[in-house]
């Protein structure tokens, strides 16, 4: 798969700041692992936050999904209806060829120019969080470091249906889009498990980033 201007440009960044992917399958804990990393003092950018703003109200997508979709897929806010568009890319992939074709260079354009300034302000490291980041082709060989966040199937269940209105099958939906579990783990240099309390959690991510800022970038699997 060929990589886009967006990602050929963050690879300018390489040798001059850290470049982490973080990944995991739905319901993993990136978001909690994100968190702790930015408490850290690493800068996140969250391509699942910039998708939200772009297909927020009067947001960049809007007008383009308008014109390709119709009215029926914005909200009475004049937001996304994400719901509704969910369903339509699971059922019809030339839908979701389009959503794509609008979206992604929309969220590769921000994450380009939240990476350049924030190495300009001087952070200590970059962390890309990004969910299909082991499906995407182009991430793997822009970044230093893949981190996936992992955790049993039944988990990811739960905790997906703890947070929102999905039920089981709609997640085992969205799961089978994503990377097989065992490619994301296959492709990880570093695999935070998540299986337990926020007590076996930290300490891992905390290890992980004082490797980072040694730039140690082939530390060893965490179990």
């Amino acid at each position: 798969m060929a990589s886009t201007p967006a990602h050929s440009a963050l690879t300018e960044l390489k040798g001059q700041i850290p470049l982490i992917g973080l990944t995991g399958g739905i319901g993993s804990g990136k978001s909690v692992v994100a968190k702790r990393f930015a408490e850290l003092g690493a800068t996140v950018i969250d391509s699942d936050h910039i998708a939200h703003d772009i297909t927020a109200p009067h947001g960049a997508a809007i007008a383009p999904i308008l014109a390709r979709f119709g009215p029926e897929f914005l909200a009475v806010d004049g937001s996304l209806d994400r719901a509704k568009m969910r369903r339509l890319a699971f059922n019809d992939p030339n839908a979701l060829q389009s959503l794509e074709a609008i979206t992604h260079p929309l969220i590769h354009a921000e994450t380009l120019r939240q990476a350049y300034l924030a190495h300009q302000n001087g952070a200590q490291y970059l962390v890309f969080m990004v969910p299909l980041l082991v499906e995407s082709g182009h991430w793997p060989q822009v970044i230093d470091h893949l981190v996936v966040v992992d955790c049993p199937p039944e988990l990811q269940i739960a905790r997906v249906m703890q947070r929102s209105s999905l039920g089981s099958s709609e997640i085992e939906q969205i799961m089978r889009k994503q990377a097989l579990r065992e490619d994301r783990l296959a492709a990880a240099d570093t695999i935070l498990l998540n299986d337990g309390s926020l007590d076996k959690l930290i300490p891992q991510i905390d290890a992980l980033h004082q490797l980072i800022l040694k730039n140690r970038f082939k530390s060893s699997n965490s179990a």
